[in-house]
């Protein structure tokens, strides 16, 4: 049995109330409920919310469980992994079943695609994988363009490679976590809910689906790139 999780939390730093913003209409949290529903592959969509609105709003969108998260998780330094550990464990608890399969898919990262969904969750369930991250390949590579500075302020290429590369593309390839889509084994989760395992796979997805929000030009990025896939018709839900 499979069970898709949407976190979102009330409060944003970056972007106050972000996951009530709407683009076409619509919340940003209600995209991925509808998303999940139109994915056709699971058998549960819990949303975990601090805010009453948002849990009000999730189940007239169509989320089969909605649950009030505790304040522990609610906070800033609350981690994604401990947050749907707790979602999973208390709707198996209520309906006295196991699932094997968990996806969360942030409220953030709307540009997806009900087959990036599918696909993810099939390449964990094909492997031998603990949790699969969706990713695209990123444009900055620490290995020739990103920069740090030491203890002393000097500058110098934030990851030193064994030899020099002259181009990026020569340079070892790269990629950004784009938040799309996290699976995780149900087991692996539980016992140890964390981002990375030695397992890990990515799911390759390209740039136009992989901006998410974090600051309010990220959504107008977003909201435009949502419209322009919307008019041509690339929009699966």
């Amino acid at each position: 049995m499979r069970i898709s999780t949407i976190c979102v939390r009330e409060g944003s730093k970056g972007l106050p109330s972000k996951n009530k913003l709407k683009i076409d209409g619509l919340p940003l949290y209600a995209h991925s409920i509808l998303q999940a529903k139109h994915a056709g592959i699971f058998d549960e969509i819990v949303v975990s919310s601090d805010d009453d609105e948002i849990l009000d709003g999730s189940a007239f969108y169509g989320a089969t469980a909605v649950i009030k998260r505790p304040a522990t998780l609610a906070g800033d330094t609350a981690g994604k992994p401990e947050t749907v550990r707790h979602a999973v464990l208390l709707r198996e608890r209520e309906l006295s079943i196991n699932f094997k399969t968990v996806a969360d898919l942030d409220a953030t990262s709307l540009l997806r695609n009900c087959q990036d969904i599918c696909n993810a969750v099939q390449l964990l369930e094909e492997s031998e994988a603990e949790s699969v991250l969706s990713a695209t390949s990123s444009h900055r590579n620490p290995y020739f363009n990103m920069l740090e500075k030491d203890s002393d302020g000097r500058t110098q290429i934030a990851k030193v490679p064994s030899r020099p590369f002259l181009s990026r593309q020569d340079a070892p390839p790269v990629f950004d976590m784009n938040a799309a889509v996290h699976v995780w084994n149900r087991d692996s989760l539980i016992e140890d809910p964390k981002i990375l395992y030695p397992s890990t796979l990515i799911y390759e997805m390209p740039q136009e689906r992989s901006h998410d929000i974090d600051t309010e030009v990220d959504f107008r990025i977003v909201e435009h790139l949502y419209k322009l896939a919307k008019i041509n018709g690339k929009r699966d839900y």
